[in-house]
């Protein structure tokens, strides 16, 4: 999705639509690429983080977070511009000369589903077949929407679709805009993350991602590294963090210790872990929902359509000591969490600065700085 068609694809110049085409046709060699940082904002921060390539391998050129004042950005929305762009040129200034940016839009507003098209349908006559099938799936006009499709490795007919209300993405270009940095793209965390932490590889299993944060739990079903399916409940780790401070006396730097280290495999009934075990309940809950409804998906010849073959964990709140344990033994399946630097570098060759624990709330803002590196599926 890329923030230079602010409007539908069916409402654009002519220009706009030569370019954009153009952009696909033609796409820009790497060598001649701007270098971009992935900007991952967030409710309550802004990280980024920036890659440069060092032979078969990439390296962190610079990266870091930066708070938001409550009420600039809710549930992925952005409610104040201009407070918003006065962080990103604070961001700019740690951006170490980049001046450009791919960033993420929130799951919360967006619709994501798949859909079948006949083989070899060009690209235009896909996006009319997605705007045609709006009063179906997504409740707001084309006209007010910004939308794309990414065509899914393996199937020939399979495509993934994003559609996100115009004005919410073009709160996001005028905030970049009021923060000196180009925008080279937009689309959503769940592409974001399973670009780090995914891959289009045939052999890989359907993914059941969680993005288990503080405030919230974002679920995308990923197949084949794209996703076609996300869905966003209300509950975070920050709720583990609170209990903690408020039944037990910690203080926060202890609560983030006793999770990280100790959480659910404390031994036998404590009033720790039942600080704790209740907000996992409710995780293990939500992902065994989706997983159930997923795995025993059936088309109409009885054949399973969505078989899951694992959940993969990020965010900070998967730092959960033991959660990974406690959600495969709910569901039967495989469950670990994710490794956001695999596509980044071979860890004989390079650490990267930001330890296992820290990385995985960087897991947005990876797979944005790999946009611009990796190959990306055409379109």
């Amino acid at each position: 999705m890329r923030p230079s068609v602010p409007g539908s694809h069916a409402h654009v110049s002519r220009s706009q639509t030569i370019s954009h085409a153009l952009a696909r046709a033609f796409p820009t060699p790497k060598l001649l690429m701007p270098p971009a940082a992935g900007i991952d904002i967030s409710d309550g921060s802004v990280k980024w983080l920036s890659l440069e390539q060092h032979g078969d391998i990439f390296r962190v050129h610079t990266y870091g977070e930066m708070p938001l004042a409550p009420g600039i950005v809710e549930n992925g929305i952005i409610r104040d511009v201009v407070a918003l762009g006065e962080v990103l040129k604070s961001v700019r200034r740690e951006l170490h000369g980049i001046s450009c940016a791919h960033a993420a839009l929130p799951e919360e507003a967006a619709y994501v589903f798949s859909m079948q098209v006949p083989n070899e349908t060009p690209r235009i006559q896909v996006l009319r077949m997605i705007e045609f099938g709006f009063e179906d799936r997504v409740p707001i006009p084309p006209d007010a929407a910004v939308y794309d499709f990414n065509r899914i490795a393996g199937s020939s007919e399979e495509i993934s679709v994003v559609v996100f209300p115009r004005d919410i993405a073009e709160a996001y270009v005028k905030a970049f805009d009021m923060g000196g940095i180009t925008l080279l793209s937009l689309e959503i965390e769940a592409r974001s993350i399973a670009r780090a932490v995914s891959s289009d590889s045939l052999n890989e299993p359907i993914t059941l991602l969680v993005d288990f944060g503080r405030e919230r739990t974002g679920f995308a079903v990923l197949k084949h590294g794209f996703p076609i399916f996300t869905s966003t409940v209300q509950v975070g780790g920050e709720q583990m963090t609170r209990s903690l401070i408020e039944k037990m006396g910690m203080t926060p730097q202890q609560a983030e210790d006793f999770k990280n280290e100790i959480g659910l495999t404390a031994a036998g009934a404590s009033p720790e872990l039942e600080a704790v075990s209740s907000t996992a309940a409710a995780i293990a809950d939500e992902v065994a929902k989706h997983y159930h409804y997923w795995d025993t998906r059936r088309n109409e010849h009885g054949d399973r359509m969505t078989p899951v073959g694992r959940v993969l964990l990020v965010g900070g709140s998967s730092n959960l000591k033991g959660l990974d344990e406690f959600i495969a033994g709910r569901i039967q399946a495989r469950t670990s969490v994710g490794d956001v630097w695999q596509h980044v570098t071979n860890y004989d060759e390079y650490i990267p600065p930001v330890d296992k624990r820290h990385s995985l709330q960087y897991a947005t803002a990876v797979g944005l700085a790999l946009r611009g590196l990796a190959e990306e599926p055409s379109m």
